[in-house]
């Protein structure tokens, strides 16, 4: 987040005194906030903090309170495993077809890998919490 803030800020102040915008520090700033995103989403998921419509689930009894919560993270494995598909499959197409990012002309797969990894990880830590919740009795 610190690497963020200083790109950003690096920006804004060459603008403020040059006029000129560097255009690579958004795909920078981009990316890293992609990254991040990912990374807090499995310790939230770790942790059991991700966000949680829990209405009608805290006024269900014991056992289908289990059940719900089941359900909501086979869901969301579900969702995370789509994702992952898909994000492999864009990164494969970045690479097969050399695409180049804007912003600094990088292949644009070294941005886009990161998408399918992240999300197996966040997959691995959701399975992790069903496990646990399975588990328990």
């Amino acid at each position: 987040m610190a690497a963020i803030c200083l790109i950003t800020l690096g920006n804004v102040v060459a603008r403020y005194l040059t006029n000129i915008s560097f255009a690579f520090t958004e795909e920078v700033s981009v990316f890293l906030l992609v990254f991040l995103t990912f990374v807090g989403s499995a310790k939230a998921f770790l942790d059991g903090n991700q966000i949680a419509v829990t209405y009608f689930v805290e006024r269900a009894g014991p056992a289908w309170r289990r059940r719900w919560l089941l359900l909501s993270l086979a869901l969301s494995a579900l969702m995370i495993a789509l994702l992952l598909w898909f994000g492999a499959r864009m990164a494969w197409d970045d690479f097969d077809l050399e695409v180049t990012s804007p912003g600094l002309g990088w292949p644009q797969w070294i941005y886009t890998v990161w998408l399918p990894l992240l999300a197996l990880l966040v997959l691995a830590r959701i399975v992790q919490g069903f496990l646990h919740v399975w588990r328990r009795r």
